[in-house]
């Protein structure tokens, strides 16, 4: 038929539908019939056909009844009225002896849609439950979840419910998965499908029976069951074994997450099952479709969260191929870098799979594996390598400093941006390697075009600009085309690092300073960049000694290290999430951008499930002095802590996980806006809380890191970075997030940062309390005190000053974690005392 408009289409096709030669004619017909379902396809209205289409649908050709029930179903709710019309013929079909045509005239009946025909459709779906045939009852029981859901107010029918309950013992496996989908929908206000124990084994001794999708349904409602005896458990495990290895991947997912679930309360079986999975893991992450390997990828992560050394044996499987999209390799990259840092495991989950990977043994093939992906086509994939590279440089700095500074020498814009943003953030993190990073920066800046690697190179100057020889004629450079700048943060970053160098090489920088201020003041249009230059104008006339307790404040405690090792995470932290969208969503959210800002230019970008603000605004602190009253109202006994989180429920998280240098941008800032309020003052935010308390737990100072962080993590407290024991001060950082349910109020989540100190005071003093009963001549084993007990005579005992600072404020969450903190370290004190 030549194209014509839509009218004349229109007119066209109802002119050889009322043609009495083409109804005659079956093939004719059914051509006309199918010509109008291609117009309607291509967007052309023809609901004008309805009547003329309700008329073709009485045949008894199959084809032409499909072709005709598409345009009703599509087009019934414009013409409610004439598609009461159809009802007698689709009823009619109802008692067709063909299978095919009853099946196919309840589907339609119920794909109508229309609530005026409810009280027809009723009916024919009840006979149709009880149907000889299989393919029948498969759309009658969907047909009755359909029914409601057009009517999801409307009072349910026990005896339909009850019929559907007996389906489940259909001899047909679909029909038993469409009852439980149809139960689902049905029951929804009630919580679904009953499962109990004869429905529950019924289920698994079938579930070999369905296809893959309905062994995955019965998997996700068999979570709800919860088996009474032990005996009973290890049978629906005997039972579930074979679908654990499944070659189908959503039937492996579905059967572990049923496992996990199940094994709660045990951990040893849960770990037996993840391991189960590795090989239709590893299966699922050579596969041939790419959503198939992003999500094994995915959800391979959450199990390495738990054992970190799963696929420790199996590393060349994630290796990047050549044909692998970006986003796939970016991934294994950034998880494999993010693993080179902590080599026993985070929990964020954005970090593992060849994360796991990097060890001793392993380190070179994963580098120069690595450091080929640095120089491919798609610069994202190649920045993320070289990101990767720098991370894993938090354990083998050595090796990856070299393999960097190589980099450096290709010339290439984007490796060289990417090159120098790495060397920031590890010397952020590894002082050490700071002698090294600065020998590589000569020259680099010829190659630098983009903002962030200029960005990077200018805060590298400002903090090791004493030790570059070059700074001062490296600046002039920037300084010199500051007018043709088009980013406001190099033109911030540039003040900063010109005023920083100004304070150790005063005379190489005196008169560029002043061209740049003159510049920023007076020519320059953006607020920003010119109020900072003021800032500093002003800050210069109070003199070099204030400017540079301003601008070159302390930094990192050197005595402090990073803990690279954490121990495994508990699998219910993740369990929940598993087989689901969260690892993917997640992964998404989580997964670092190439380019980064000066690390103390970055804001805190919050994960999900906090309520932390973007800002944190630190201008006002609640300062809470506490006695020895106080302190004793934040111990508890074990007992007690038990009890109250039985009464009020208060559950401790890692996740999100907040990285070292996160934290301690936090912490700094947050210290140095309380220095300047001052400690007597006393201010009240209702977001924001800073409290500060007194432990007495003697031997904590001596305690090991590793006892120590492993008796936190047990208690879902991370500990971030800390001094060697037997040091003065001696100190620890930690975080965690609460989530407190407060009554008839959502959950709310909190984030706690916190820092242990232990001044030594009290050991001191024992010291001194010995050498003036020496002096007496009074000895200490004639008086028959030790030296412990001296002390205590003198009223006088170890204490660990506690400093919490939480975003947003719950004092009733802080009360808790102080509570939980409190018995953690009294627990350990006996460990050395």
């Amino acid at each position: 038929m030549p194209y014509l408009g839509s009218e004349d289409t229109v007119r066209e096709l109802r002119r050889a539908l009322c043609n009495p030669n083409v109804q005659s004619d079956q093939l004719r017909y059914r051509s006309t019939i199918l010509k109008v379902i291609r117009a309607m396809s291509q967007g052309v209205d023809v609901s004008g056909l309805f009547s003329e289409m309700v008329k073709a649908c009485a045949t008894v050709d199959i084809v032409q009844k499909k072709l005709v029930y598409v345009f009703l179903c599509s087009y019934a709710t414009l013409n409610p009225e004439l598609s009461l019309l159809v009802i007698n013929t689709l009823r009619k079909d109802c008692q067709d002896p063909n299978p095919m045509v009853r099946s196919l005239a309840l589907r339609n009946m119920t794909n109508l849609r229309l609530p005026s025909l409810v009280e027809y459709v009723e009916q024919p779906l009840t006979a149709g439950l009880r149907d000889r045939a299989a393919c029948v009852r498969r759309v009658a029981v969907l047909g009755w979840a359909k029914l409601h859901n057009l009517q999801p107010n409307s009072e349910i029918d026990a005896a339909v419910v009850n019929e559907l309950y007996g389906l489940l013992r259909d001899p047909d496996p679909v029909v038993m998965v469409n009852c439980l989908r149809a139960l689902e929908e049905i029951l929804k206000e009630e919580g679904g499908v009953a499962i109990n124990k004869p429905i529950t084994h019924h289920l698994l001794n079938r579930l070999k029976e369905s296809d893959v999708w309905g062994q995955c349904e019965v998997l996700k409602i068999l979570q709800r069951y919860r088996p009474q005896s032990e005996n009973e458990l290890f049978d629906i495990l005997s039972l579930l074994d074979a679908s654990l290895v499944s070659p189908h991947p959503p039937v492996m997912a579905a059967t572990l997450s049923l496992f996990l679930c199940l094994c709660s309360g045990l951990p040893a079986v849960s770990l037996a099952a993840l391991e189960r999975v590795r090989g239709p893991l590893l299966a699922a992450c050579g596969s041939v479709s790419r959503e198939t390997r992003f999500t094994a990828l995915c959800h391979i992560q959450l199990l390495l969260r738990s054992l970190p050394g799963l696929m420790g044996a199996h590393y060349k499987r994630f290796f990047c191929g050549y044909a692998e999209p970006a986003y796939i390799k970016q991934r294994k990259m950034q998880e494999a870098a993010i693993r080179g840092a902590e080599p026993t495991g985070w929990s964020v989950v954005v970090k593992q799979v060849l994360v796991e990977l990097v060890n001793d043994d392993n380190v070179a093939m994963l580098l120069d594996e690595l450091k080929g992906y640095c120089t491919d086509v798609n610069t994202d994939t190649a920045q993320a390598a070289i990101s990767a590279i720098g991370r894993i440089g938090r354990s083998y700095s050595d090796r990856c400093l070299e393999i960097l500074t190589g980099l450096l020498g290709l010339k290439q814009e984007h490796i060289t941006s990417a090159v120098v943003q790495t060397m920031r953030d590890l010397v952020w993190v590894c002082p050490q390697c700071s002698d090294t990073v600065c020998l590589a920066l000569e020259g680099c800046e010829e190659t630098l075009q983009d903002r962030q690697g200029r960005q990077a190179l200018l805060w590298l100057l400002a903090v090791y600009g004493e030790r570059v020889s070059s700074a001062p004629y490296t600046l002039e450079v920037f300084i010199d085309g500051v007018r043709s700048e088009a980013s406001l943060g190099v033109k911030m970053e540039l003040l900063t690092t010109t005023m920083r160098l100004f304070l150790c090489r005063p005379a190489e920088t005196q008169d560029m300073l002043g061209r740049l201020l003159h510049y920023c003041i007076e020519e320059e249009t953006d607020m920003c960049v010119r109020d900072q230059a003021l800032f500093y104008y002003r800050l210069l006339h109070c003199g070099t000694e204030e400017t540079r307790k301003v601008l070159q404040g302390r930094r990192s405690d050197p005595s402090l290290g990073v803990l690279i090792g954490r121990p495994a995470e508990l699998i219910s932290q993740w369990a929940y999430s598993f087989n689901t969208l969260e690892p993917l969503m997640q992964g998404c959210i989580e997964t670092e951008p190439a380019s980064r800002g000066s690390p103390e230019h970055v804001t805190f970008d919050p994960k999900p499930n906090t309520d932390l603000s973007d800002t944190l605004n630190s201008s006002q602190i609640e300062k809470v002095h506490s006695g020895s009253d106080s302190a004793s109202g934040f111990t508890y006994s074990s007992a007690n802590v038990l009890a109250s989180s039985l009464a009020a429920p208060l559950s401790l998280s890692l996740s999100p996980a907040l990285s070292p240098e996160e934290f301690e941008r936090l912490w700094m800032q947050r210290q140095a806006s309380h220095a300047d309020q001052g400690a007597e003052k006393l201010e009240e935010e209702e977001d924001y809380v800073c409290m500060e308390e007194q432990i007495q737990c003697p031997a904590i100072p001596h305690c090991s890191p590793q006892s120590l962080q492993a008796a936190m993590q047990l208690v879902n407290i991370q500990t971030l970075a800390f001094t060697p024991p037997h040091t003065h001060p001696w100190r620890v950082y930690l975080y965690t997030h609460t989530q407190h349910a407060h009554s008839g109020e959502a959950p709310r989540i909190t984030l706690i940062v916190g820092e242990l100190l232990y001044t030594g005071e009290a050991s001191r003093r024992v010291v001194e309390l010995k050498k003036g009963t020496e002096d007496g001549d009074v000895a200490e084993e004639e008086a028959g005190l030790s030296g412990r007990e001296l002390v205590s005579k003198d009223g006088e005992e170890e204490e660990v000053k506690v400093t919490v600072k939480q975003q947003p404020r719950d004092d009733k969450a802080l009360k808790g974690f102080l509570s939980i903190l409190t018995t953690v370290l009294h627990t350990l004190s006996p460990e050395n005392n």
